[in-house]
């Protein structure tokens, strides 16, 4: 039995769609335009941060300290295991 599908996969986006992003791109670079950069929100990337910030060391705090170790030993093995093979 195969491990993946053999069926191709579906794009999220139809051609049509594609298409229209790639004339909009050579416009664009045909009428000397750079590429618009989406900016980010200030206040997101400051709770995003946050948020960050707090998890780890909150979750080291709950986990008992043979859970820890537990987790350490396995990333370590991990690491030293080398490339995976598929």
């Amino acid at each position: 039995m195969p491990k993946q599908s053999s069926k191709p996969k579906r794009s999220a986006r139809d051609e049509v769609q594609s298409a229209y992003d790639v004339i909009q791109h050579v416009i664009r670079q045909t009428e000397g335009q750079p590429e618009p950069v989406p900016e980010k929100n200030p206040a997101a990337v400051a709770l995003g941060r946050l948020g960050g910030l707090k998890g780890g060391k909150a979750r080291a705090e709950k986990l008992s300290a043979r859970k820890r170790s537990e987790i350490a030993k396995k990333a370590a093995a991990a690491r030293w295991q080398g490339p995976k093979r598929s």
